[in-house]
């Protein structure tokens, strides 16, 4: 009688064989929707062909009515009402018994009384006309002597019908099994070399080490694969032949190797007992060398005073192993204000895979919790920045639009006003975003001998109407004779300007602000100094950071966060400069940036 852990193995297998895998799901599943896809084209197909063999057949039975007329109008001129109805009555008699698809012809004179009417025909299948159409008898001097009426059967429409039917579901059918045994073969060819390769790992994990994939038709890259376990198999049982003191070696490269991995590693034992900690998972942890060696994990308290891997370990214990082990329990705790995402995954040996404890990875994740917050932070400034100029301009605009007769000069002048200033607005945002999508996407832009000069005395009169909202002031004070050099004429011009923009937002009314420009032995510095309300030293080093921005009790500036950090991309990754800020609260701010002058003339930067 089995124990309960080879029960546990059994009822297991059994599970793993009843179950459908993934894969299988996903071929049942698109043989499913091709089926669907095909049965629904095949009903549109038949649908549209039937409606089109009906409005044939419709428009056939009008020309056959119209025939019959012209017909009928030769042949009745100038009779007497006795040898009229004869003559009809031939004609009709003999039509219709020589033409399978019509069942009556009815005559009827210019006052709509009946004059003649053929028998219906005696085949039950014919006995109730599928399409009656009539037209009018016409003279030759364009005068209406009565109209035929005729009665068709559809039988001609009703066996095109079915053997369209029949041929297109022919069709239809043979490539659906054309494309289920695409898919089938497709799925075969390639589960053939997992499966070869995964009757290779089953052999080594039964401890069948030197085992070796003698399988020669397969693909250049799974060949590789195939020998690179071959080779593994091989070293397996080198390593099979080593003593224990060459083992001991290898265990301790392996103790080696976890210790210095980047991420840090805690091993327990099935007992909870901690019996590794690499150096790295002391660093986040806050641990002091050994200070968990053989206590129990759950024991561990964070900087919250909780016990933050408890509740966690006793998840993973309570959960099957099977389960465990395709999806390892993942979980972030927190230290120090440090974000660290960990993982739990069960240990077994390598021979009985019978269970030997747990392994948790460590991974700090701070800096990527800052960036999704910056980024949520981001995503929402900007969903607002954009909202408020396009609700002002469609207010605006739609005032104008419709009242704007009514409106004098000056109130049309202070309209088109407000407007070009949420178009400048929204241009500047727009232009920041593709500026750092460019920025991120590497684009190259090479540099030009330009005047900085020229960049200055632009950017100056660039923003001057900005300024006359709060009756800003722009002083420039500008160095003689610097020479013109190597840089990209837009991305310093860019700088300049957000720089500039900057200081229009934050500064007082009836402020002033002050451009510099003067040369430090080979560099270039500019700076933008205002009168705002300043920044605090703690901020001003992440002040270039993207999606950044101080918010205080003076000023509450909306804007994207990437401004000043286009800046500092521009200037010193792009020009190999430098950008600084010199500021104190209430006392306004500084911000500059030095660029070189000495570059070579074939020197590209990525932007």
């Amino acid at each position: 009688m089995p124990d309960k852990n080879e029960s546990d193995i059994i009822i297991g297998m059994n599970k793993q064989q009843i179950s459908l895998t993934t894969q299988n799901r996903l071929i049942i599943s698109g043989l499913i929707l091709s089926t669907i896809l095909i049965v629904a084209i095949a009903v549109f197909a038949i649908f549209n062909i039937q409606k089109k063999l009906n409005l044939g057949y419709q428009n056939f039975g009008q020309i056959v009515s119209k025939v019959l007329a012209i017909e009928s109008s030769e042949l009745a001129s100038d009779l007497p009402e006795q040898k009229l109805y004869e003559t009809l009555k031939n004609h009709a008699d003999k039509i219709v018994q020589t033409h399978n698809d019509i069942v009556f012809i009815e005559f009827r004179n210019a006052e709509g009384n009946l004059v003649y009417k053929t028998d219906l025909k005696t085949d039950s299948s014919q006995k109730i006309p599928n399409i009656i159409v009539s037209s009018p008898m016409i003279t030759s001097d364009n005068t209406n002597s009565g109209s035929v009426t005729v009665g068709l059967s559809g039988n001609i429409i009703s066996q095109i019908s079915s053997t369209t039917r029949a041929s297109l579901l022919f069709v239809f059918t043979v490539a659906w099994v054309v494309f289920a045994f695409v898919i089938l073969i497709n799925t075969y060819l390639i589960t053939r070399e997992l499966r070869i390769l995964q009757k290779g790992v089953q052999k080594i994990s039964s401890g069948e080490f030197g085992y070796k994939i003698q399988e020669n038709e397969v693909s250049s890259e799974v060949k590789e694969l195939f020998n690179a376990f071959n080779n593994m198999s091989n070293r397996l049982h080198l390593y099979e032949e080593q003593n224990i003191e060459q083992l001991t070696l290898e265990k301790n490269k392996l103790e080696a190797i976890l210790m210095s991995i980047a991420n840090g590693v805690v091993v327990c034992d099935n007992n909870d007992n901690v019996v590794l900690v690499n150096n790295h998972a002391q660093k986040l942890l806050e641990l002091e060398e050994n200070q968990m060696l053989n206590n129990k994990i759950q024991q561990y308290i964070d900087t919250e005073g909780h016990y933050c891997f408890r509740d966690k370990i006793e998840e993973f214990k309570d959960t099957p192993i099977e389960e465990m082990e395709n999806k390892p329990l993942e979980f972030n705790i927190q230290v120090d204000k440090r974000v660290i995402k960990s993982i739990i995954s069960p240990m077994f040996t390598t021979r009985n895979k019978d269970y030997v404890g747990y392994i948790i990875v460590l991974i700090d994740m701070t800096k990527e919790a800052e960036m999704d917050a910056m980024r949520s932070t981001f995503i929402s400034n900007v969903s607002h920045e954009l909202r408020t100029p396009v609700t002002v301009l469609r207010s605006y605009i739609d005032t104008l639009y419709n009242y704007g007769n009514e409106f004098d000069y000056e109130t049309q002048k202070e309209f088109i006003g407000t407007i070009n200033q949420e178009i400048i607005r929204l241009n500047r945002m727009v232009n920041d975003i593709l500026d750092f999508s460019r920025m991120e996407a590497n684009a190259q832009m090479e540099k030009s001998l330009n005047s900085i000069y020229e960049v200055v005395d632009g950017c100056v009169n660039q923003v001057q109407p900005l300024t006359k909202d709060h009756n800003l002031k722009i002083t420039v004070d500008k160095q003689e004779g610097i020479p013109e050099f190597l840089f990209n004429f837009d991305g310093i011009e860019r700088a300049l300007t957000n720089l500039l923009s900057n200081a229009i937002k934050y500064s007082p009314d009836n402020g002033e602000i002050h451009v510099s420009l003067k040369t430090l032995n080979d560099d270039v510095e500019i700076t933008v100094s205002d009168q705002g309300c300043g920044i605090a030293p703690e901020y001003q080093k992440k002040i270039f950071d993207r999606f950044y921005r101080v918010e205080n009790n003076i000023h509450t500036i909306k804007g994207t966060g990437l401004g000043l950090h286009l800046v500092k991309q521009t200037i010193e990754k792009y020009h190999q400069g430098k950008v600084f800020v010199k500021s104190e609260p209430g006392k306004g701010s500084t911000f500059g940036f030095i660029i070189p002058t000495k570059v070579t003339a074939d020197e590209k930067t990525l932007v």
